[in-house]
């Protein structure tokens, strides 16, 4: 993949300048001859069901483990470098070939399976799904973090429970940047064009075999989409994208970046993904009975939906198009503080509508940007997606029962005066993860031996499962444990390798990782966005009390880090930068690493292997926080702050908490009080707890609290949960 670094993409003008027309590609598509009895794998490479379905991944790593990893687990990219003489190997493997035979069988009976009428929503009147960022699978590089990873496994188990579904996204030319670390712990940004790579998306067309196009009006002029299609399992998601010689330079570079650009490039994102959106599903020929807007940045959507009812019914009034609309949309909220929401400012958003368009919703300007504002006569005010959105839906969630009694709090102004937070029409639906996309393949193996070949449907039933969970022998659960450790330990000494690593070691690279980290060792992980209510500098309050932990000879402790700073957040990247080089005369630099470039395939290491999660965020800013869910779901115990998810999860035998559940205007008191409570549990309960051995050398009290979390927040936090959860009662 061609690399632009930051300084490149400062101005869209310059970004321009790289993709001309000569060496614009216009699909992803490839000629590649395959054997007879392997051509099968070319159907499942374009099939995102290979990346959680037992067998899937392994399918494509045994062709060519080395080059699997270089062209980072995209299979078809894997397909297209693969020498012809190792496929023509392959093809006369008895067992690999009969491998690929049963799992395209495993995808062709899952597929045609029919799917289920649930309430309104039916193959023929689908609920559409709309969210700016999908995290699949990280060879599909359309997601910077939470959000999009939440929206990917929302997908796979709509799937996986066959819910007539649609989802609709943005294509990101350059998508979200990956990082690298300097020599000296600088955050560095680099771009990679996603069109240099082989993607397993391909061109919505029609029956003539043309492109199927929507336009929408910005800027003065008509700015022309072309759709993607991605196959989720049973689930078609389609990618919107701009890219295309009918548009001019900067319009292409709407769909360029993900979160990237100014405020007129949000604005003009958000039109393609709503209004856009909307069109390109009609003419698909789609009628959802249900719009769910994940997050605000599609709420343009259902001014399309009032445009179209308008437009259908003359006689009517935009107080009956809301009534209409209200009806067949839906909103989830992920964001605890209003600063986090999107808010334009009104001459912004006027430059980016056509006058016609508001016209045609039967309003005026003003009452048209009244509907992005808490305060409707508030004219100082900007537009806010979420404001827009709670008075475009007929349903409102947050995404933890904190989160929805925030959320009441923060929109509590919108409403009549008198009006208390538990009469706010926002309710909570709590976020989930996909437990096969999740759980390690060496627990999924044991569930296959000891629970049987449908873990996942017993899954769904908590009390069988807890009952399942506690006839698995303790040392079984212990041994796979340490197995999972090592692979991650043989994972962090090979990300961290470097020939030259400048002029003092950090603990993102080295020279020498042959003996760095041991999995005999309680290890902590820690792996989210560098912001800063994610408190990265908590752990480091008492550095000396901290280092006695890591350098302690008989019971030490080992942490793994991971995440990544805002590009304009030096804030955040000098925190990155001084993690990286604490105290060289201590253990530190041999017990601590820093992954770069988070993501995906870096989450699946560290969920599946640390000992212990821990989360610090500011109370209650953490909405919900899903990354805890999968170590969980691995054997692992959160080490958190009481918020978010955590709140209903913890039992106080499945996990440990940090403080209590207070807040308060004093920071600073609030940050003391944590980061004290935090160093006694490590002290007195964590440490004593993992290292404290029965007769038979096994660590019981800690497994036992393995498996008090297995059992007990597995089923409740998985994404099947949650999509029943929003099936009965938010689509309903």
């Amino acid at each position: 993949m061609k690399e632009f670094s930051s300084e490149t993409l400062k101005t869209m003008q310059s970004a321009v300048s790289l993709q001309t027309e000569q060496s614009l590609k216009t699909d992803f598509y490839y000629q590649r001859e395959l054997p007879e009895n392997l051509k099968s794998l070319e159907t499942i490479a374009w099939n995102y069901f290979w990346s959680w379905e037992t067998g899937g991944a392994d399918i494509f790593r045994e062709l060519e483990p080395t080059l699997w990893e270089k062209c980072e687990q995209n299979p078809r990219l894997l397909l297209k470098k693969i020498k012809q003489l190792r496929l023509w190997q392959k093809s006369t493997d008895f067992d690999y070939v009969e491998k690929v035979k049963r799992f395209a069988e495993k995808l062709e009976n899952y597929l045609s399976q029919q799917p289920i009428s649930a309430g309104r929503a039916s193959a023929d009147n689908p609920i559409a799904y709309f969210c700016a960022e999908y995290g699949v699978h990280n060879s599909l590089p359309n997601y910077s973090g939470g959000l999009g990873i939440l929206a990917g496994d929302h997908l796979k188990s709509a799937s996986d429970l066959n819910i007539p579904l649609v989802a609709v996204g943005l294509l990101y030319r350059y998508g979200y940047f990956r990082q690298k670390i300097a020599h000296d712990g600088w955050q560095e940004e680099r771009y990679l064009d996603v069109f240099d790579s082989e993607l397993a998306l391909k061109p919505v067309t029609g029956e003539n075999g043309e492109r199927i196009l929507v336009s929408v009006h910005i800027r003065g002029r008509e700015v022309f989409a072309q759709g993607w299609l991605a196959e989720i399992g049973r689930i078609k998601l389609y990618l919107l994208d701009t890219n295309l010689p009918q548009n001019s330079d900067v319009d292409r570079l709407i769909t360029g970046h993900l979160y990237g650009g100014d405020t007129e490039t949000r604005i003009v994102q958000e039109k393609v993904l709503g209004i856009g959106g909307v069109r390109f599903l009609r003419k698909l020929n789609y009628q959802p009975s249900v719009f769910h807007l994940n997050e605000g940045h599609s709420a343009f959507l259902t001014l399309e939906l009032a445009r179209e009812f308008l437009q259908t019914n003359e006689s009517a009034d935009f107080n009956e198009a809301i009534n209409a609309v209200r009806e067949q949309c839906v909103f989830t909220t992920h964001t605890p503080v209003e600063a986090g929401n999107d808010v334009f400012p009104i001459e912004k958003l006027s430059a980016c509508f056509s006058s016609d368009f508001v016209e045609s919703l039967k309003i005026s300007p003003e009452e048209f940007f009244a509907l992005g504002r808490t305060n409707p006569d508030d004219e100082k005010e900007g537009f806010g997606m979420t404001p827009l959105a709670l008075r475009m839906t007929r349903s409102a969630n947050g995404v933890s029962e904190k989160h929805g009694e925030v959320s009441r709090d923060l929109w509590l102004k919108m409403f009549p005066e008198g009006t208390e937070n538990e009469d706010v029409p926002i309710t909570h639906i709590t976020n989930g993860v996909h437990a096969p996309t999740w759980i390690a393949p060496l627990l999924k193996t044991i569930y296959e031996k000891h629970i049987g070949a449908r873990w996942t449907e017993i899954l769904r039933d908590e009390p069988a499962w807890r009952e399942a969970i506690e006839r698995i022998p303790d040392a079984e659960i212990w041994n796979a444990h340490l197995v999972l450790k090592q692979i991650l330990v043989a994972f962090i000494r090979n990300k961290t390798f470097s020939k030259e690593t400048g002029t003092q070691h950090t603990i993102n690279e080295r020279e020498d990782t042959g003996k760095l980290f041991d999995a005999n060792v309680l290890t902590i992980g820690f792996a989210r966005r560098v912001a800063a209510y994610k408190r990265w500098n908590l752990l480091m309050t008492d550095l000396e009390r901290l280092l006695k932990l890591v350098d302690d000879s008989e019971r030490p402790v080992q942490f793994v880090f991971a995440g990544k700073a805002h590009p304009q957040d030096r804030v955040g990247k000098q925190l990155l930068q001084n993690l990286m080089s604490i105290n060289h005369d201590s253990n530190w630099q041999n017990r601590a690493v820093f992954i770069e470039d988070y993501d995906q395939e870096v989450a699946r290491y560290l969920v599946q292997g640390v000992d212990v999660w821990m989360n610090v965020p500011r109370r209650p800013l953490e909405a919900s926080g899903t990354s805890g869910q999968k170590s969980a779901m691995n054997g692992g115990l959160n080490f958190s702050i009481l918020d978010g998810w955590w709140i209903e999860g913890y039992n106080e035998t499945n996990g440990f908490s940090i403080g209590e559940l207070n807040v308060g205007d004093d920071q600073d008191a609030i940050d003391a009080e944590d980061a004290e409570s935090l160093y006694q549990v490590l002290e007195n309960e964590i440490v004593p707890a993992f290292y404290e051995k029965d007769e038979n050398g096994l660590p019981a009290n800690w497994i036992r609290r393995m498996k008090d979390a297995l059992a007990t927040l597995t089923p409740q936090f998985s994404s099947d949960r949650m999509v029943k959860d929003y099936l009965e009662k938010i689509y309903r």
